[in-house]
């Protein structure tokens, strides 16, 4: 009592009882219109039934599913080799992860066993290559598409179409192997379309489906076509064969099934004399009640078919597609020399040579003003890079999945085998691309650290390029998708367009906008200029003093005359009573101010920040605040002109080190470029301040600003993150949040769960309207 029926269309497979042995080949001919596989997906079990139930010697093939393991074997009408492999090869690796029992020379002897018994031993070093560049025979891919699965000796072999495309000759060879195999006790089920006599003339039994999924007839081929012309009342209906020379023809089958009612001029027209629906009851009135379900429970047949560990697959299927790029020579050579060519397409031209007074041509690296420019684009170049290596290696796989799913091998092996080989073969290209860029660039003592970065931007974008492989469903639609995915990392990243100037909607002064957050793009940038600018041999010995020296200029010059001409606004409006609700705002903006003072300010204020509100104000509480207020700006100031003295210091000490000025001044011109430094010092910004709805924000030298916020956020180019107490420096902060959004997108590819989000949104889609047409009146 099987059912399936294909949702939202009324076609897949009606109500049917059939029951059948071993030893037995069985052709199953579709009409027009007919679906293609859904009996034998329905069969084998890659399609659920609706109702009924199917069972293999009484175990049921979805509840018993493991015990049933290594039984059944499907073999689609699509080639499922690998192109690039050897046919040795393809058929040696199957076997790998069929038998975990098998010794190497006992997997080696199966093998070249079966290559010997289908004929296909001379061609064993042969590359399969692909349809359009062949290296090997239709038939021969065909046999050895069989052999994929003939290897682990499945009870139950489901074959769709297989000699489509091929010669007569072919055509007989193929279906001459799949009979053999019923000969050794398997039952075979073939899908068939135009068979010719001889091969019509092998099969044992014949189901012939009718369009909608009807079944019209089930029994001896040679039996339908009486069968048919009985039902229709045909002259000479006993006749099945030419009594001349003894062939059949088994489109006549098909033909009187589907024949078309003759208008009174003698034409053809569109209705059918016999319906589906009709010769479906005639089939269960006259054949369905001879094959009823034999009860028979035996053991399943001896099976040495046992999947390898997780690791053991992990290992096998690294090895295989290690394999298969290694053999594509053109995947090669365009994968390894295409970040080498890219860093020196953009380390030649953005090499400004700005030259000197006594050299024209001298090179001086921290003239260069195209450094923020170039390390942009390497960002793009790995996000770019390593999302094409990967768009394709799950959807290339899909069909070789379909037949693997059969053996109930691990994902998550398969999974880790791609993403093993993506990474390694991302950190050769980022290698490569860092070691020729920083080269011709100039770019010195940051080799490892750039690599590091870069190999993290790559991996995520091809954990990126893996998903939507294994979500989509077509080739053309991933490389229309990754224009964008790339333009709203190019968009977002903080480079072409600050944050604080997007739409008003999306815009941030105090720290980079969740849109930002959320690219790549912008952590890796943020990452290696950061590291660029800060770790650099010059810059580094610094830092630490200018840091400071920077916080106390922009208390003592912004944050504190800010907060000053704040309080005398309050004031003033107090006493004129006048405009209560930006009073509120001036108030909280004071008192944010203060409390940002406060955390770098020795001497405490001697009054509660928090009990101190808008009502219990006065101009006495205003004026000992600004009394505080200046004393906190003549504690910067001086605190300025300690550290400034202390840069001196360093400055000298460095001068000594080296014995001449000239020598720091080209450390200095090695190692630290003027143009990044702008960049990340917001000297080309005329605000150093800006007043938000609570707050002030600093915009001057965000590269020296400590941001405050306690769980990671924080503004563009901060030199450091905190989490809680902890300061992270922003190099290794945003590396680790790249892993965690690489991991992220890892979880969703390893539960398929954008895949089942597209088909969820497409099972939404709106069913075609039904049109009714209603007589009237006219």
């Amino acid at each position: 009592d099987i059912e399936f029926m294909i949702k939202n269309r009324e076609t897949g497979h009606h109500r049917d009882n059939l029951s059948e042995e071993s030893r037995e080949l069985i052709g199953n001919m579709r009409g027009s219109r007919v679906e293609k596989s859904t009996i034998l997906n329905v069969l084998n079990g890659n399609l659920k039934i609706n109702s009924g139930q199917i069972l293999i010697n009484g175990l049921d093939l979805y509840k018993d599913k493991e015990k049933l393991e290594g039984v059944i074997g499907f073999i689609p009408q699509d080639d499922l080799l690998i192109e690039e492999l050897t046919v040795y090869q393809n058929l040696y690796y199957n076997a790998k992860l069929c038998f975990r029992d098998f010794t190497e020379e006992q997997i080696t002897e199966s093998v070249v066993k079966l290559l010997e018994d289908l004929d296909l031993m001379a061609i064993r070093d042969l590359t399969v290559g692909s349809p359009l560049n062949k290296f090997i025979s239709g038939g021969q891919r065909k046999r050895l598409n069989i052999a994929l699965e003939l290897i682990r000796e499945p009870s139950a072999l489901f074959v769709d179409e297989p000699t489509s495309g091929l010669s007569s000759m072919d055509s007989d060879m193929v279906m001459d192997l799949l009979k053999e195999q019923t000969l050794k006790g398997k039952l075979v089920i073939v899908n068939i379309h135009q068979p010719s006599s001889d091969i019509y003339k092998m099969f044992d039994k014949l189901l012939v489906m009718d369009k909608g999924g009807y079944v019209i007839y089930y029994g001896n081929p040679i039996d339908a076509v009486v069968y048919f012309k009985t039902m229709t009342n045909h002259v000479n209906a006993h006749v099945s064969e030419c009594l001349t020379c003894g062939n059949v023809n088994p489109e006549q089958v098909l033909q009187i099934a589907e024949s078309k009612v003759v208008n009174e001029y003698g034409k053809l027209t569109r209705t059918r004399k016999v319906l589906p629906t009709e010769w479906y009851e005639l089939y269960k009135k006259n054949i369905e009640g001879k094959h009823q379900e034999k009860d028979v429970q035996e053991e399943l047949p001896e099976n040495h078919f046992k999947v390898p560990s997780k690791f053991s697959q992990f290992k096998i299927f690294s090895i295989r597609n290690i394999l298969s790029k290694l053999t594509d020579k053109q995947y090669l050579l365009i994968n390894f020399l295409e970040a080498p060519v890219l860093a020196a397409i953009l380390a030649f031209f953005t090499k400004y040579i700005k030259g000197t007074l006594i050299n024209p041509n001298a090179y001086i690296f921290s003239e260069n003003d195209n450094l923020p420019i170039y390390l942009f684009m390497s960002i793009v170049v790995a996000l770019f890079i390593g999302l094409t290596v990967s768009a394709e290696e799950i959807i290339k796989d899909r069909k070789i999945l379909q037949r693997e799913s059969f053996l109930n091998l691990s994902k998550l092996s398969y999974i880790n085998s791609k993403v093993a080989v993506l990474f390694a073969i991302s950190a050769i290209q980022t290698l490569s691309f860092v070691v020729i860029g920083n080269l011709i660039f100039e770019i010195k003592g940051m080799m490892l650290s750039y690599w590091l970065l870069l190999f993290t931007t790559a991996a995520f974008a091809n954990m990126l390029g893996l998903i939507i492989s294994a979500s989509l469903k077509s080739v053309v639609t991933i490389y229309i998708l990754i224009p964008f995915i790339l333009v709203p990392q190019l968009l977002l990243s903080g480079t072409m367009v600050k944050f604080e100037k997007l739409h008003k909607s999306l815009a941030a002064y105090r720290y980079v906008p969740f849109v930002g957050d959320i690219m790549t793009s912008r952590w890796a940038y943020e990452a290696i200029v950061v590291k660029q600018f800060k770790d650099n041999e010059f810059e580094r010995l610094f830092y630490d003093t200018e840091q400071k020296m920077s916080e106390s200029v922009y208390k003592y010059t912004f944050l504190v005359p800010a907060l000053i001409s704040k309080i005398n606004d309050i004031d003033k409006k107090i006493e004129n009573e006048e405009n209560i609700e930006k009073n509120k705002k001036n108030f909280k903006i004071v008192i944010n101010g203060l409390k940002e003072i406060q955390r770098t300010y020795p001497v405490e204020l001697d009054m509660n920040l928090s009990d101190l509100g808008l009502d219990n104000y006065n101009r006495e509480i205003g004026i000992k605040l600004k009394k505080y207020l200046q004393a906190v700006k003549k504690y910067h100031i001086r605190k300025y002109s300690k550290y400034s003295n202390e840069k001196d210091l360093k400055f000298e000490s460095l001068i000594t080190e080296f014995k001449e000025k000239e020598e720091v001044d080209k450390l200095k011109q090695k190692y630290y470029n003027k143009s990044l430094a702008d960049f990340v010092l917001n000297k080309q910004e005329l605000l150093k301040i800006v007043e938000t709805k609570d707050r002030f924000v600093q915009l001057m030298e965000p590269i020296f600003h400590i941001p405050d916020l306690p769980h990671g956020r924080a503004h563009f180019y901060a030199p450091v993150k905190k989490i809680g107490k902890f300061a992270v420096d922003t190099f290794w902060f945003n590396i680790i949040v790249i892993w965690i959004t690489t991991f992220l997108v890892y979880l969703l590819l390893l539960f398929d769960l954008l895949k089942k989000l597209i088909g969820f949104l497409e099972t939404k889609k709106l069913r075609k309207p039904k049109i009714i047409v209603k007589e009237n009146d006219s």
